[in-house]
């Protein structure tokens, strides 16, 4: 049996709302990324889900959830949602955003209401792990919970190289 974890601002908000969730805990490894939790939790780093806070030409922030062996193209990402130009926030600025260290970072319950986009593809997966709030900790549960609680636009800018 799994060792439960105190709540977060994220699992707040999923109980709130009555989401099922499970609840995956491992050792967090700095900078080791959704391919290092992936290898501690078995799981497929497809089906690990990370949580990007970026921000456009104006520094106005958004969420992008990518696969977990997949790195986002910004131009494409841009072009979509109608940037000039988007890119990755600095660590501190991301925290800043989301009330989350980097690396526990969770597109549920952030400090700030930002717009969120879902690589399309995430949503054909029958569940994914993605952060719960606090390093060392993801939830599992069905994608389209992204959409239906956070309003996740379908976007596609994962590019085709894998990470490993």
């Amino acid at each position: 049996m799994a060792k439960h974890v105190s709540l977060t601002p994220a699992t707040q908000l999923l109980k709130s709302r009555k989401v099922a969730f499970t609840e995956h805990p491992y050792e967090y490894l700095e900078h080791g990324g959704a391919l290092h939790s992936a290898a501690e939790l078995g799981w497929d780093p497809f089906h690990v889900v990370k949580t990007l806070i970026m921000q456009d030409q104006d520094a106005k922030p958004l969420v992008v959830l990518m696969h977990g062996n997949r790195k986002v193209s910004t131009k494409n990402l841009a072009r979509q949602i109608g940037a000039k130009s988007v890119e990755p926030c600095a660590p501190e600025v991301a925290n800043r955003h989301s009330g989350y260290l980097v690396g526990g970072t969770s597109p549920f319950g952030t400090r700030r209401v930002m717009p969120v986009y879902i690589e399309s593809s995430i949503l054909e997966l029958p569940q994914i792990l993605i952060n719960g709030g606090r390093r060392g900790y993801l939830v599992g549960l069905v994608p389209q919970v992204c959409v239906d609680l956070l309003g996740a636009k379908l976007v596609q800018c994962a590019l085709a190289e894998v990470l490993t």
